[in-house]
């Protein structure tokens, strides 16, 4: 009898008598981590299945871009395995191909850096969950100091709570490598920097900045509101005035206002002044007429820097000014329903940060200036000639899906995030017009495209809002804003037809069943 057929028919016949019942419930940990010591094993013999190199494959083309190799997902002294072959895993899993890839790197350093540990699983004498966290954080360790975490591991495994056991781990990580562990710590502290290139033949250098997150968000926000004012104001950039600036230029011309705050404040402020809401006529101040600053000599000792230095008139401006006015602006993405702002009890869903109710959405664009954009019709259908998406498409592609349509990803495809689209039916340069649009589009990661590209993964679009996915080894899977449904081949040759009515049909009834 197997693991569940047994389970089952204690299940089906509950005991009355609570001591039973306890039994029952110490059986089932057995099991429960029986299946878990088989879900490692499993993983493991894939990694030993997709362990040989892949340039020495039949057919194998080298120097062909994004081609499978051997990586190394483990710690020191685990082996390499292939590095597109998590998708598959994943998707027989039921679960994103990272989410593969993290379990076969935790068995292999359970296997080959861990023993003992590993030993303590095969004994059904620990959770797997708790070893799998102390692989995970035990990874960077050399392989010649990591038994010591082993040993302490092994000791109190299934014998103490998982905060004791892990709390545990990490102090013996520590003890294991405490010359490395200040090491790490400190180079976080240090991580943060700003550098300069050389001057290259054009007179252009390179600005390289590791900082805070935060700061790094207000400054990009910075550069994008002071590129704006750019682009309307040839007069601010008389190298070039009549010049057709990319954005990228206008951003480059931008980051260096930085450098010059007094100059940058003055910009700001006369651009607040220029949109400040009209007032009635008497309270209208006119602002005194601002006056040539002095030219400064080279060399003077008493000349102020332009980068500190604040005119009179500025800081007069400075401080009549609604400083509100100069914040930089910030693109929210929000998706609620018109009930929730008729009243009805509800959840948005902000991009980047989560779920929200409505006055914390409210909370979010507090003092600021709001600027409403209309809401995009996903009825409408676009196609163009050529390989390359444009904006319109990406844009309905990523609010129609808003996770990558690859089998079990948990992925979003936020406004922000980085993401392919790829065309299902491949694009053919000598095929028919309109190959690009909404209905040829998926929204993927680049790690995913690859392993789609090469190793022979199969997908068809479904409407504009649904993929069928046949996987190298047959795996048959249909993505939706839904999630992803387990189907069986009938459904899969019905969507994928080459019928064009049996396909329409099909795809019809599918559109209408996700719905």
């Amino acid at each position: 009898m197997d693991l569940a057929t047994d389970l089952a028919t204690d299940l089906d016949a509950l005991p009355a008598d609570a001591a039973e019942t306890l039994a029952l419930a110490e059986r089932l940990v057995v099991r429960r981590r029986q299946v878990e010591l088989e879900d490692l094993r499993v993983a493991a013999h894939w990694a030993a299945l997709h362990s040989t190199d892949p340039r020495e494959d039949p057919g194998f083309v080298r120097g062909r871009p994004g081609a499978d190799r051997l990586v190394t997902v483990g710690g020191e002294g685990t082996p390499k395995v292939r590095e597109l072959c998590f998708h598959e895993l994943g998707i027989a899993r039921q679960v994103h191909a990272q989410a593969a890839r993290a379990l076969v790197a935790d068995v292999l350093d359970l296997r080959h850096r861990l023993p003992l540990t590993w030993a303590r699983l095969e004994a059904l004498a620990g959770d797997a969950f708790v070893a799998r966290k102390v692989a995970a954080k035990t990874r960077d360790l050399p392989l010649g100091l990591v038994g010591l975490v082993d040993v302490a591991v092994a000791t109190v495994l299934g014998r103490l709570s998982a905060g004791r056991v892990l709390a545990i781990a990490e102090a013996a990580i520590i003890e294991a490598d405490v010359a490395g562990h200040a090491e790490k710590l400190a180079a976080e502290r240090r991580r943060r920097y700003v550098g300069l290139s050389r001057t290259d033949e054009r007179g252009l250098r390179t600005v390289i900045a590791r900082v805070a997150a935060g700061d790094a968000v207000w400054i990009d926000a910075t550069v994008d509101r002071v590129a704006d004012i750019l682009a309307t104001r040839p007069d601010l950039r008389p190298e070039d005035p009549g010049a057709d600036l990319t954005r990228d230029e206008l951003r480059a011309l931008a980051f260096g206002w930085l450098a010059r705050p007094a100059e940058l404040l003055q910009l700001l402020l006369e651009v607040a002044e220029s949109v400040e809401v009209e007032k009635p006529e008497a309270d209208i101040d006119q602002a005194p007429e601002l006056e040539p600053e002095p030219e400064v000599q080279t060399g003077d000792p008493l000349a102020e820097s332009r980068s500190t230095a604040l005119s009179q008139e500025a800081l007069d401006l400075f401080r009549a000014a609604d400083l509100t006015k100069l914040a930089p602006s910030v693109q929210l993405f929000v998706h609620l329903h018109q009930e929730v702002l008729d009243g009805t009890p509800g959840v948005a869903r902000v991009e980047g940060i989560g779920p929200h109710l409505l006055e914390q959405v409210v909370g979010l664009v507090a003092h600021t200036r709001v600027t409403v954009t209309p809401v995009v019709d996903l009825a409408d259908r676009h196609a163009v000639d050529g390989y390359e998406f444009p904006q319109a498409v990406r844009h309905r592609a990523r609010l129609r899906m808003p996770a990558e349509a690859i089998p079990h990803s948990g992925r979003v495809t936020g406004m922000r995030q980085r993401i392919d689209l790829d065309h299902p039916t491949p694009y053919d340069p000598t095929g028919p017009p309109k190959q690009t649009g909404d209905h040829n589009a998926a929204p993927i990661t680049r790690t995913s495209h690859r392993a789609k590209t090469h190793l022979g993964y199969t997908v068809a679009q479904v409407g504009t809002t649904a993929w069928a996915w046949r996987t190298p080894h047959g795996l048959l899977r249909i993505v939706d804003a839904n999630g992803t449904h387990l189907v069986d081949q009938k459904v899969v040759a019905a969507v994928t037809s080459d019928d064009p009515l049996e396909r329409s049909l099909a795809r019809i009834w599918w559109e209408h069943c996700a719905s």
